[in-house]
């Protein structure tokens, strides 16, 4: 007799909860189309939801609680049954999810690169010294200032549209975002150059979506397992692993970046610098074949890498 569970019966109706903004929307139309295609009698509707990260635009996020704050809503609307998935940017997911949650795919990364977005100039290099730059992230800003010392560094809030009509009201010389989300928009036009991994490395999870539910939800979970991509997957297991063990959280101006090589390898390196800029640890670790455990051990290892290299104060842990 086999023990293998049976295919759970295509869904019916899924509710998928969603931030609004644009490009949250993006993503869950995404998801939902995806879903459409792979049960084409399913009801998949979309939960539009505004959170309190969304509506508290006068600080930083890292002053109002973090990133955590963009799932919170979404979370509840779990909780109660209004939704059985949500659609998250996966580096706004916190680190440890709450035990009634599950994180059972994490899809296929677009660009995880930053993206120099100006007017009038080419590229970070090209910024004249006492440039103002904005961004919303302290990973970001640590980088920055530590290349390029002579920069303005200063925070900027807001969805991608409203970062845009800053930076064209002449508040900002260029502006620092993430390359996957306007290309997802149909902005990459405004992407004047990609920000080089050496320049800027990657925050843990970028560029990829992921996507939540239940942790009691298996059924929803197996109807979700076609969108899984296991090498973003694995890859990602490692940068969220290195933020874990470090506390890490957008109050961290810690980033994380695993790629995987032509030999099946997963190639991880792993960067906490002081917010000032002043200073800088990094490491990078190799090792292989891919697999969950592999990934999570390299992580752990970047972790205490970069802790022996003095970086806990930078983290507020020494």
């Amino acid at each position: 007799m086999s023990s293998t569970s049976p295919t759970p019966l295509p869904p019916k109706r899924l509710v998928l909860a969603s931030r609004k903004s644009a490009l949250a929307m993006w993503q869950a139309e995404h998801v939902r189309n995806l879903l459409k295609g792979l049960y084409p009698q399913c009801e998949v509707e979309i939960l539009g939801m505004t959170t309190e990260g969304d509506r508290i635009l006068d600080r930083t996020l890292a002053e109002i609680g973090g990133k955590g704050l963009f799932v919170k809503e979404l979370e509840l609307a779990l909780l109660d049954r209004r939704a059985d998935l949500a659609v998250h940017s996966l580096k706004d997911v916190p680190m440890v999810l709450g035990p009634e949650f599950a994180l059972p795919v994490i899809m296929k990364r677009e660009d995880p690169r930053d993206a120099f977005v100006s007017n009038q100039y080419a590229s970070l290099d090209a910024l004249p010294d006492g440039a103002r730059v904005g961004t919303a992230s302290l990973r970001r800003a640590s980088q920055i200032r530590y290349t390029y010392p002579k920069l303005q560094v200063l925070p900027l809030r807001g969805n991608v549209q409203t970062r845009l009509g800053k930076l064209d009201a002449g508040e900002f010389e260029a502006i620092i975002l993430a390359a996957a989300g306007l290309k997802r928009l149909g902005l990459a036009d405004r992407i004047r150059s990609v920000v080089s991994v050496q320049s800027s490395l990657p925050a843990a999870g970028q560029g990829a979506l992921g996507i939540e539910t239940l942790a009691g939800r298996g059924d929803v979970a197996a109807w979700l397992a076609p969108l899984i991509h296991r090498q973003t997957a694995l890859e990602v297991c490692a940068e969220r692993a290195v933020s874990r063990a470090l506390g890490g959280n957008c109050r961290m101006p810690l980033a994380a970046y695993c790629e995987t090589d032509a030999g099946g390898a997963l190639r991880l390196r792993a960067r906490v610098g002081a917010e000032d800029g002043s200073g800088m640890a990094e490491i990078a670790v190799a090792d292989g074949p891919a697999g969950p455990e592999l990934a999570e051990r390299i992580g752990a290892e970047a972790a205490q890498a970069l802790l022996a290299q003095g970086a806990g104060k930078w983290l507020g842990l020494s």
